[in-house]
């Protein structure tokens, strides 16, 4: 997987904890907005934004992704342009270290056509609350159609609700697509 950081350093004294998981997503969600355009322009698919706290402080991830693969000179370039960019429009995230990097072999899905898109790939999906039972579901996507995700789990077809998917992630897909 190939990776760029760019510490951004705002706001000193800021405390992690300070950020519940509601505004978390909200800045990820604001991300999103302001990088999509950026990646688009160039040529690469937005993958995923997360903004969580790690044992450095917070990271602010995004994943990109374009069919050739990805070079750590796309991770780069991403990273500087949407860097002035949040510098610019992003007030509340406090000090944050911002990381784009390419999905790996563990693709997030977070897109709705995602599961579509990667139907008969293995995934490993964690819900909100437990389905059947559990919350932690690892199988076979089927799909999604009328907002229901379907995944094959041990021969046994389980159906979540797409708002109610925690995290999605592809396991060992396309392990060598890191250029």
């Amino acid at each position: 997987m190939k990776k760029y950081k760019k510490n951004k350093t705002k706001k000193p004294g800021f405390q992690e904890s300070s950020f519940s998981v509601e505004s978390r997503v909200k800045i990820a969600d604001s991300v999103k907005e302001l990088a999509e355009p950026l990646c688009e322009s160039e040529g690469v698919e937005l993958v995923y934004v997360e903004y969580q706290p790690e044992a450095g402080g917070m990271i602010l991830r995004l994943y990109i992704d374009k069919p050739e693969g990805v070079t750590v000179d796309d991770c780069i370039y991403i990273s500087r342009q949407l860097g002035d960019i949040l510098d610019v429009n992003l007030e509340n995230a406090g000090a944050y270290r911002l990381e784009v990097s390419s999905p790996g072999s563990d693709r997030p899905l977070w897109k709705k056509n995602d599961f579509n898109r990667f139907k008969g790939s293995v995934a490993r999906i964690r819900t909100c609350r437990p389905f059947d039972g559990q919350k932690n579901f690892k199988g076979v996507l089927l799909g999604i159609s009328d907002e229901i995700v379907k995944i094959m789990v041990d021969n046994k077809n389980v159906a979540i609700p797409f708002q109610e998917i925690a995290k999605a992630r592809l396991v060992n897909y396309g392990e060598n697509r890191c250029l």
